[in-house]
């Protein structure tokens, strides 16, 4: 949960407001289209208050939008870390490795967040794409 207590950073470029309203711009300029710009704020917002999962769930998904996978892994690895039971976390750190280029551990957590969400069709799909790619892989 986001604690919005007022964080003074006197540092050139620091954003004003709090961590609450860090977080919130950085939420609406992802929602928005700007995935770098609200990595960079979450990023603030993660550095202010280490241990929110929301905080540390809208970094790694803009860190992804903004095709900064491997930050998104680790970021999604966090969350992971601290609560092995986040299906979503799970799945974007699968999500991420895959396009880090790193398949075989893609997926692992792919099969955790199909495990614990068998429902969910995207992460069905996305394990099995990774697993067809592993299969090619070893046919040739």
């Amino acid at each position: 949960m986001v604690q919005g207590r007022n964080v003074h950073d006197d540092s050139p470029g620091a954003p004003e407001g709090d961590v609450y309203d860090w977080y919130q711009r950085g939420v609406k300029l992802l929602k928005d289209g700007s995935p770098a710009a609200a990595a960079a704020l979450l990023e603030r917002a993660a550095l202010a208050e280490p241990d929110s999962r929301s905080i540390l769930e809208a970094l790694a998904r803009a860190q992804f939008n903004s095709r900064q996978y491997a930050e998104a892994a680790e970021s999604f690895r966090q969350i992971v870390d601290a609560n092995p039971a986040e299906d979503y976390a799970h799945f974007g750190l699968g999500l991420s490795l895959w396009r880090t280029g790193d398949i075989e551990g893609a997926q692992e957590p792919l099969a955790i967040a199909v495990a614990m969400r068998p429902d969910e069709r995207h992460y069905v799909s996305a394990l099995k794409s990774v697993r067809a790619t592993l299969r090619a892989r070893r046919e040739i």
